[in-house]
């Protein structure tokens, strides 16, 4: 019974990785679009580490790069999967003054740590769109110059904006012992953010727009290795309930924003991917994708069954990595594993996870 377990396991972690490329290579992108990203640590591509040099270090980066790139996972994440579907190199960080690139394929400008609360707070999303206009007017001035392999006006109105935030709102809101009702409260002042982020660029001539919901915060390793001080219920899966019910709350809001913009900006394209039902099936069927402990972290401190420990994390002196990263869904205690991010973005290029279903190569231009 074990031997067919595990060879099931393998059969699904083939096909899966199988669909990826076969939607990788069934794209025919020749002529992707330039990407503008916004966001937090799910999506930073070297942010953090280019704009206040704060320190990421191997085994960061260690399972596809072979360094550190700032990217808080063993490897690539769901953007770069993404971008890779597209015949599309991986986006830079805005602030990476030495990435020797003209951001000729677009920019990203989330940063780990961003939240839409408050606002004007580096680097807030609101800072980001802020970031990007300048970025955008700077661009264009050099273009008007004669600078050449830079992008032009209808490379900005062609583009896909790209927003994944909100889970740190959330996280802040229940660090501060806040009341779940409370925390439900202050959701619409989120969502508010958002749709103030997407009003601006569609003001700049913004049209495409791919927008992820936040994934089940309670299920993650930092936050249930806090349990035995706040007390909190877990539901069917060892997850935080309430922390999960928030951030369903919080989904609920931002597919309901995005059906809204869907009438009122009629001109534009907004798909809303539904990342939390792709994070909860993979924590729920672990077993079936291949993965073991799925409430654990493959670096970390502390050992089962979280191993996590907020005075010794990933990458410090006293941390443990595992030998097989391909075996955790969870990276660092709040981040997915490369593995992990493969199989995602299989699901997001499935289109069974957005609203409307439009492919991701959609966005291709000609």
């Amino acid at each position: 019974m074990a031997s067919r377990c595990f060879h099931f396991q393998i059969i699904i972690s083939v096909f899966l990785l199988l669909l990826f490329i076969t939607v990788t290579i069934a794209s025919q992108c020749n002529n992707p679009p330039v990407i503008f990203n916004f966001g937090d640590s799910n999506s930073d591509t070297g942010g953090l580490v280019a704009g206040l040099g704060f320190p990421v270090t191997l085994p960061y980066g260690r399972t596809f790069f072979r360094r550190s790139t700032g990217r808080l996972s063993d490897g690539r994440l769901l953007v770069d999967f993404l971008c890779e579907s597209l015949n599309l190199s991986f986006l830079s960080p805005y602030l990476d003054s030495l990435t020797n690139s003209k951001f000729s394929n677009g920019a990203n400008f989330a940063i780990v740590g961003s939240s839409t609360l408050p606002k004007f707070v580096p680097f807030s999303l609101n800072i980001q769109v802020m970031q990007f206009l300048h970025f955008k007017a700077r661009t264009l001035e050099l273009v008007t110059t004669g600078s050449g392999n830079l992008i032009n006006g209808e490379g900005f109105r062609n583009a896909l904006y790209m927003i994944d935030i909100g889970q740190n709102d959330i996280a802040d809101l229940f660090s501060k012992n806040l009341s779940y009702v409370h925390v439900i409260k202050r959701i619409p002042y989120v969502i508010t953010e958002i749709k103030n982020a997407v009003k601006v660029l569609y003001d700049e001539g913004g049209r495409k727009f791919w927008i992820h919901n936040t994934g089940p915060l309670g299920c993650l390793p930092q936050k249930l290795s806090m349990l035995d001080h706040q007390n909190k219920v877990l539901d069917g899966h060892g997850c935080i309930s309430s922390y999960n019910d928030a951030v369903k709350m919080f989904n609920e809001g931002l597919l309901h924003l995005c059906q809204e913009m869907r009438s009122e900006l009629k001109d534009a394209t907004i798909v809303y991917v539904d990342i939390y039902a792709i994070k909860q099936d993979l924590i729920a069927n672990s077993i079936n994708y291949g993965f073991s402990s799925p409430l654990m972290a493959c670096c970390g401190n502390g050992g089962p069954p979280y191993n996590y420990n907020k005075r010794v994390t990933c990458g410090h002196p006293g941390s443990q990595v595992c030998s097989q990263g391909s075996k955790f869904i969870n990276w660092d205690g709040i981040h997915f594993t490369e593995a992990a991010n493969s199989i995602m973005a299989s699901k997001v290029l499935s289109t069974a996870y957005s609203t409307p279903r439009i492919p991701f190569d959609f966005f291709c231009r000609g």
